[in-house]
């Protein structure tokens, strides 16, 4: 199987510690994340040959940034060394009718100054076979829209299959123009769209109306944006509805080959962590899709990683393939396993 390539921002992740609010203790937990890094450590962790490639300030923070991609198993040659600093965000998780937030602190970091042309292409695609981005790049700058756009059309010249993760970012798109002018160009070169409907409106102003947990609406709307733009094969809506005793449902919808589906869903008891869940299904998408197990196979792995993410803590998932499979087949875990 070739190479799986992710493209985007690896950020330092400073959270509080527990649920605190920021600063309730003079400390925080740090650690690394950003979506395109989540899910190469995710393919990695699957057995999955994955490069990560992104813009890291030559300092110490930097190093870091690498050896803890190296140790999941990511390549990380291709990266270049440039810019000033690495990009931030700091996490207060919530609790009960508290929810988390998020502080970005990303501007001028080396990523998002980067240019396009300072990227090895034929290096960085060489034995490759598919590249997976997301909507979270294109809202740092107009540079890093830039590079994103220059990222999809090298990977299409040479025939990579190609994903997106729509990941609309409120407090991220503030470079000059708003995501619906920027987004179509992208999505266009895409072969596998993942997001939600609130995606598909923010993003590429689509919707197709209808209460949010209506499949009819749901179906009419992948029915539409495959429409509007012909190379994708597959999209995928992911979508959260509440469930009894304060639970979440979890579950995703497809659009491909196999027609309109919906795939199984898992009703989330304590969440742990939900950052990065989203990245843990696209990483399980690409896993099932690239494997052959076809279209309700892959939604089934994929729903099963994102929902397995919800207890882990930190930006990545560190799920195994066995785990994720079990939990496809139905088989929640409801004792210790020994």
């Amino acid at each position: 199987m070739k190479r799986f390539v992710t493209l985007g921002e690896i950020m330092l992740r400073l959270k509080s510690p527990g649920h605190e609010r920021f600063l309730q203790s003079p400390a925080f937990e740090a650690s690394f994340g950003g979506a395109e890094a989540n899910v190469a450590v995710s393919l990695a962790n699957f057995g999955l040959a994955t490069a990560f490639v992104t813009a890291l300030p030559a300092n110490p923070i930097g190093d870091a940034a690498l050896a803890e991609l190296r140790r999941h198993g990511v390549d990380v040659s291709e990266v270049i060394r440039s810019g000033e600093r690495i990009g931030i965000y700091y996490l207060e998780a919530g609790a009960t009718e508290r929810p988390s937030e998020v502080v970005y602190d990303r501007a001028g970091s080396a990523l998002a100054t980067a240019s396009a042309d300072a990227f090895d292409w034929n290096a960085i695609f060489a034995g490759a076979g598919w590249l997976h981005l997301s909507g979270i790049t294109p809202a740092l700058s107009a540079s890093a829209a830039a590079l994103t756009l220059a990222a999809c059309r090298e990977a299409k010249q040479r025939g990579l299959m190609i994903s997106l993760d729509l990941n609309h970012r409120r407090k991220l798109w503030r470079w000059g123009k708003p995501a619906p002018e920027v987004m179509p160009e992208i999505f266009a070169l895409v072969d596998v769209g993942i997001g939600s409907r609130e995606d598909c409106w923010l993003m590429l102003g689509i919707d197709e109306g209808g209460p949010a947990r209506d499949a009819t609406a749901t179906a009419r709307l992948t029915e539409r944006v495959m429409h509007e733009y012909p190379d994708l094969k597959t999209l995928v809506l992911t979508q959260r509805e509440p469930a009894p005793a304060g639970r979440q449902r979890y579950f995703a919808s497809l659009r491909g080959e196999s027609g309109f589906l919906t795939g199984p869903s898992h009703e989330l008891g304590v969440v742990v962590d939900p950052i990065g869940a989203g990245d843990a299904f696209a990483a399980g998408l690409i896993y099932g899709l690239a494997s052959g197990l076809g279209d309700a196979g892959a939604l089934a792995f994929a729903t099963a990683a994102g929902a397995l993410k919800h207890s882990v803590p930190g930006d990545f998932n560190r799920v195994s393939v066995a785990e994720a499979e079990r939990l496809a087949r139905g088989h929640a875990a409801d004792r210790v396993q020994r």
